[in-house]
């Protein structure tokens, strides 16, 4: 079970619902929630690069009572910076140009690709204890994070998720704005992500909710055809196939991502 956030602010929770959300503060993207003792927390905060695309700046992960730091350059654990591959009281953290990955023994996987993408798998154990972008992890899409029909949309759910600091002062996204409809760019979206290259993806994903998010990405762009634009949500379906066992094949071209 796997909750990620990649590209033009899109978020899928452990239980399958994609949401956008253009928050740039600093949110709750994942913790155990139980009152009495939390196990972990994995905190994001978000902002925009020097090309005005959302990047994850940092993560700051709790692990019991470890507290793991991360910027895409280093590491730092419990207050001091550490030498990767690191590993210490059920932690490891690795890292390399492309990614940085930590692993905790209680049952979490971090994938952080140190700039939009960020993909965390949770053991089962955690079933129904979590709260954050990343939802409560019932196993139940349909009874989605954001009560259906109420006034209660993706960036009233995200807004709540904001961890309050002092003298922080980045707005909240308005919660009125409307997401346009991108029906027009479907053909297009399912022509790319059902191309041969991932044919052995199909049975494992739900190519759907990566059509959809294809789509809004097409809109955001306003036919500014940067890569970021283009490739962000093709990149994530290629690692969530990856990562649920298929083998994605050759799908970058010269002209193409």
């Amino acid at each position: 079970y796997v909750c990620s956030t990649w590209g033009n602010n899109h978020f899928k929770t452990f239980d399958g619902d994609i949401y956008q959300f253009p928050g740039i503060c600093e949110y709750n993207f994942a913790s155990d929630c139980r009152e009495s003792y939390r196990e972990f927390s994995v905190q994001i905060q978000r902002a925009l690069n020097s090309d005005n695309h959302p990047v994850i700046q940092y993560i700051l992960i709790t692990v019991k009572d470890f507290t793991v730091y991360l910027t895409s350059k280093l590491a730092v654990v419990d207050g001091q910076i550490v030498t990767t591959p690191y590993y210490s009281s059920g932690v490891f953290i690795e890292n390399n140009d492309i990614y940085t990955k930590v692993y905790a023994r209680l049952g979490l996987i971090l994938i952080w690709n140190q700039e939009d993408a960020l993909m965390v798998e949770l053991d089962s154990k955690f079933n129904n204890y979590t709260c954050g972008l990343c939802g409560d992890y019932n196993g139940v899409p349909i009874y989605n994070e954001f009560i259906s029909g109420g006034d209660y949309n993706s960036i009233t759910y995200g807004n709540l998720q904001k961890i309050s600091k002092p003298n922080d002062d980045c707005e909240d996204p308005d919660e009125t704005q409307a997401l346009p409809s991108c029906n027009d760019h479907r053909d297009e979206c399912e022509s790319l992500l059902t191309s041969s290259a991932f044919a052995d993806c199909h049975s494992r994903l739900n190519v759907e909710t990566y059509v959809q998010a294809c789509m809004q990405d097409k809109c955001a762009c306003n036919g500014n055809e940067d890569s970021f634009c283009l490739c962000s949500t093709i990149s994530e379906y290629s690692r969530q196939c990856s990562h649920a066992g298929g083998r994605p094949g050759e799908w970058r071209t010269e002209q193409f991502c």
